[in-house]
């Protein structure tokens, strides 16, 4: 049902498309062995970014997830096919790690990566364990992304870990992937108490009133908008958002302002000249 006090959803009621540009921050791509997607292909997801009015798309592919050597030419060749609307997130695996090749790779491609994405449940290792401290030194100087795979309760990548990774690495823009899904309500301490963490929405808004939550409760400066594409739809992303109760200025946050103030936050010097790695 159209949400009548959002100028926003009737627009998109109308015309099918938002009249406002959106930033997605959390995507993934190619195939995935375990589930069948009805498209995956680099080419299929910038056709479903034009039909729902994304301008940019940050991912990390399956194949780099499940293969930490050989998988991030695939992110590589679907940016540069795509230079213009994609940038990718180089995967940190905590149990192959290799921070001279990996940090090289991601600063000698600053048009290809806008940063890191880590996933402490998929490796059964806490993100804040210091291992982890190369990649963090460098996005600290660097001023360049971290996507991490949060959840509420987890051991690896709950709120008490980010807030680890937030105070020792302040510079650090952490975006936290699904906000804690289940128990958002812990996150909110942090994007009061460190201004360099956002939430990221992939899954929030699939239960009613857990965007909400974490608007009434920290605003919607630091939240910004992500689907997990091609796991969730666009469109439905979308409309989640533009039916939860709150203001059509929320909703312009969390589309793209939010992201294009990060954006111009997110420094394109090199760091790996100047340090030891």
């Amino acid at each position: 049902m159209i949400n009548r006090k959002s100028e926003l959803a009737r627009a998109f009621w109308e015309t099918g498309k938002l009249p406002c540009k959106i930033y997605d921050f959390h995507a993934h791509m190619d195939e995935h062995a375990q589930i069948y997607f009805p498209f995956s292909n680099v080419d299929d997801m910038v056709r479903d970014m034009d039909a729902n009015g994304v301008e940019k798309l940050f991912f990390c592919g399956h194949f780099a997830l499940d293969d930490p050597l050989n998988g991030e030419k695939y992110n590589v060749s679907a940016v540069k096919k795509y230079p213009d609307r994609l940038r990718a997130y180089h995967i940190i695996h905590s149990r192959h790690l290799d921070p001279e090749r990996e940090l090289r790779e991601v600063d000698t491609q600053p048009d290809v990566y806008a940063g890191f994405k880590i996933l402490g449940d998929y490796n059964a290792f806490p993100i804040d364990d210091p291992c982890h401290d190369p990649y963090y030194d460098y996005l600290n100087q660097t001023k360049k992304l971290l996507l991490v795979h949060t959840w509420g309760g987890s051991a690896n990548n709950g709120a008490e870990n980010v807030a680890h990774i937030a105070e020792r690495f302040p510079e650090i823009r952490i975006i936290c992937g699904h906000s804690f899904y289940g128990k958002q309500k812990e996150g909110v301490a942090l994007t009061k108490q460190y201004p360099n963490v956002y939430y990221e929405l992939t899954a929030i808004p699939i239960v009613r009133g857990y965007l909400e939550d974490i608007v009434n409760a920290a605003g919607s400066e630091r939240i910004l908008f992500g689907t997990d594409l091609p796991w969730f739809s666009t469109m439905h992303g979308v409309g989640m958002v533009l039916g939860a109760d709150v203001t059509d200025d929320d909703r312009l946050n969390i589309f793209y302002r939010n992201g294009e103030r990060l954006l111009a936050a997110i420094g394109q010097q090199s760091a790996v000249d100047s340090r030891q790695l």
